[in-house]
């Protein structure tokens, strides 16, 4: 079954016509006949009306008055007053304009007058004199009444008692022509000079307009729903193409994908669920962000209940062997300070100068492991937003180019593609720095420094590569550890405290990222990664890890 809502429309609009036509056709088949008898009826007493207003127009002299001539078979046009101005054109104006109203409506007019009444039979028989009859006959016999048409059928009618509307000068009844074999509708009744008038009008072409208006209706009612349905098919597609636009956003909302917004053109129905999934797509990214912030912390969380004991342990250790040696030195140069060992100011210098140095490296050293420490432990809350890692790398690179131009580096870095990630922004920059710190102590060679940020998968992968020795391949699994030298002669030189690298992979375990080192051909290079994709990690997964 198709479920295309333009299918529906059209299917819906053509059931609604068909359905109107199968009533129409129903009410003309019980009332339109009825509804033309009415409307005929009307017309009779019009057309009654109007032939009267003609008499008095054209002044025809009724049948109790003189005429211009006394003979006793005249027409209607010896009728007419002797004062009448251009009397035979006003007769013919008169005789033409009955004529139009018998063809306009349809109807068969009789105009007659009463001249005598004979009793035959002992039944009361009237001569009449015909003045007009719709076929154009107009007759001075009596005996030629009989033969009319109109009168003739009406008096052989065995029922004219079907009265369907009388005045005092007219009747309109329902009449049965047995000649015929069909029924009629008369009117007879009585002009205003005292002449008489028989309209007559066939109830069969009534009933055959009827039928002919029917099937007319129903040809026209199916060519109608056929193209109302094809138009319907266009006009729903403009409506229905929007609804498919919105789906797709909401599609793409199932995802998390919470770029594309509805363009909003119009205030009705479609407009406001626009706007409406628009908000909705603008409140779940924001919640998003807040869900990523809360999972990874909730990671965290789970994980330090396991380790908090280990590290505890671990760092107490690590911090009382990386303290040893500045604090014999302090305190070895300190006594001798005390005691004069060497009474000149060269030498005063130099041991406070050692003072102030080994001071200065366990305050360094101090702050990277209350840095860790912060990590490690998640006693700050992470702050997740959605921000251009390019654009972050770039300012960092920016304020640190005093430090490659004293270290001499050729810097190569792309910065014209922006590549945005989940995160936060401060461990980030933190993690960054201690990998680009890393590379500036480490360069030799082509003292080329090289940071690439690629986008793949749903994921940022953020690289520092510089010139220089490689790390030994028994070493590479060891630099993440606290307090690990891979060179202790060369990190004292540069007052490397072997926390950099533990900075970074804490940072990086706490958002669940990867993180990693390559030798390469001619140095080396580390990495890690960053969510750029909109998906948030799994409770289940984040409980497993």
């Amino acid at each position: 079954m198709n479920k295309s809502l333009q299918v529906k429309l059209s299917v819906t609009l053509l059931a609604t016509v068909f359905l109107t036509m199968i009533v129409s056709v129903l009410v003309n088949n019980f009332f339109l006949v009825d509804y033309y008898i009415s409307g005929k009826q009307q017309t009779l007493l019009s057309v009654y009306n109007r032939i009267n207003e003609m008499y008095n127009t054209f002044g025809v002299v009724g049948s109790g008055e003189k005429g211009p001539s006394d003979e006793s078979n005249i027409d209607l046009y010896q009728w007419f007053r002797e004062d009448g101005a251009s009397t035979l054109e006003n007769f013919l104006d008169m005789e033409l304009s009955m004529e139009q109203l018998s063809q306009n409506n349809n109807i068969s007019i009789l105009l007659y007058r009463i001249q005598n009444k004979r009793i035959i039979n002992q039944q009361a028989v009237y001569d009449m004199q015909v003045l007009f009859s719709s076929s154009g006959t107009n007759s001075s016999d009596n005996s030629d009444v009989e033969n009319f048409a109109i009168y003739r059928d009406y008096i052989q009618s065995d029922d004219r008692t079907n009265i369907l509307n009388e005045s005092e000068k007219y009747s309109l009844q329902k009449v049965f022509v047995k000649r015929l074999d069909l029924s009629y509708i008369y009117l007879i009744g009585a002009l205003d000079n005292g002449d008489y008038i028989m309209l007559r009008s066939s109830i069969e072409s009534i009933e055959e307009s009827a039928q002919i208006s029917n099937r007319f209706f129903v040809y026209v009612t199916i060519c109608v729903s056929c193209l109302s349905f094809v138009v319907m098919l266009f006009i729903s597609r403009r409506f229905t193409g929007k609804i498919l636009d919105l789906a797709k956003i909401a599609r793409k909302m199932s995802s998390l994908d919470f770029e594309e917004k509805y363009p909003v053109e119009s205030e009705d129905e479609i407009g406001v669920l626009g706007n409406s999934i628009n908000t909705l797509s603008e409140t779940l990214e924001k919640t998003l962000g807040e869900l990523k912030g809360a999972n990874t912390q909730l990671k965290r969380e789970l994980e330090q209940k396991v380790q908090i004991d280990e590290m505890r342990k671990e760092f107490l250790s690590n911090v009382s062997h990386e303290l040893k040696t500045p604090i014999a030195l302090i305190q070895g140069y300190a006594e001798g300070l005390q005691e004069n060992i060497n009474d000149d100011e060269e030498s005063r210098d130099f041991y406070c100068e050692v003072i102030m140095d080994e001071a200065s490296k366990m305050n360094v050293l101090v702050k990277k492991l209350l840095d860790l420490n912060q990590i490690e432990f998640g006693t700050e809350t992470l702050s997740i937003e959605h921000f251009d890692i390019v654009s972050t790398i770039g300012n960092i690179l920016s304020n640190a180019e005093i430090l490659f131009r004293q270290k001499e580096a050729v810097l190569k870095f792309d910065d014209s593609r922006p590549v945005y990630v989940w995160g936060d922004v401060y461990l980030i920059e933190e993690a960054f720095s201690n990998y680009m710190s890393n590379a500036l102590n480490h360069l030799d060679g082509d003292r080329i420094v090289e940071v690439k940020v690629t986008q793949e998968m749903g994921k940022a992968r953020i690289s520092v590569f510089n010139t220089g020795a490689r790390i030994p391949e028994e070493d590479i699994d060891q630099i993440w550890v606290k307090f690990y030298k891979v060179d202790k002669a060369r990190t004292r030189e540069y007052g490397g405290s072997g926390v950099g690298l533990s900075i970074v992979k804490a940072t990086m375990e706490r958002l669940g990222q990867k993180y990693s080192v390559l030798n390469r051909e001619d140095g080396v290079e580390f990495w890690f990664t960053l969510d750029a994709s909109n998906e948030v990690p799994e409770i289940e997964e984040i409980r497993k890890n």
